[in-house]
């Protein structure tokens, strides 16, 4: 048993060996590196790389899943209730927004970031989903969030933040960072109010 929970430790420190190669790349370069530069970063070959991930769009998405999963672990809601929801979920957007490989691929990679904006749910978008909603069940149980279906009302959530994360560089001249993190929660807070 114990050989089997080694192997198991060894696949994952090996795929977090090709995540941080994808992130070192990603935070040097405007353009995603191709799998031979992340197996030689990552000091292992390219068929290892190849047994875990499809191509470079793979270790794309499960970079951004793995980053998203650890913002969400560091972002702790403080209690139930909209206002503690909302500081949470801005406070996560602002992370996301200055996280030194997330945010670039705005505009380093926009039609792979594109197709989980316009296309598709992907894996890190689905994580925070689940997370919302349960805090939204929560809330709506305590009366600081209005009636309304979880899963619709954590997909708004989702729309709006992910809106502002999006466009946060685009109109950097005319909001402030304090003025985005102040208004995001007022919008929020108005949306999810009963």
């Amino acid at each position: 048993m114990s050989s089997r929970n080694d192997a198991k430790t060894d696949e994952l420190d090996v795929e977090d060996r090709i995540l941080d190669a994808a992130a070192r790349c990603l935070s040097v370069s405007t353009r995603r590196p191709g799998i031979a530069e992340l197996a030689r970063q990552a000091g292992i070959s390219r068929p290892t790389v190849y047994r875990r991930f499809a191509d470079g769009d793979a270790v794309f998405r499960a970079l951004w899943e793995r980053e998203i999963r650890r913002l969400l672990e560091a972002t702790p809601q403080r209690s139930a209730g909209r206002e503690s929801l909302v500081r949470q979920v801005v406070e996560l957007a602002d992370k996301i927004s200055t996280h030194p490989t997330l945010a670039p691929t705005f505009t380093s990679e926009p039609t792979l970031v594109a197709r989980y904006i316009l296309e598709r749910l992907g894996a890190g978008q689905r994580v925070l989903l689940e997370a919302l909603v349960g805090a939204i069940e929560s809330a709506q149980a305590g009366g600081t969030i209005r009636d309304g279906d979880p899963r619709e009302l954590a997909a708004m959530v989702l729309l709006i933040t992910q809106s502002a994360i999006q466009s946060r560089r685009m109109i950097a001249e005319h909001l402030s960072d304090d003025a985005w993190y102040r208004e995001l929660a007022h919008a929020l807070n108005g949306y999810l109010r009963p």
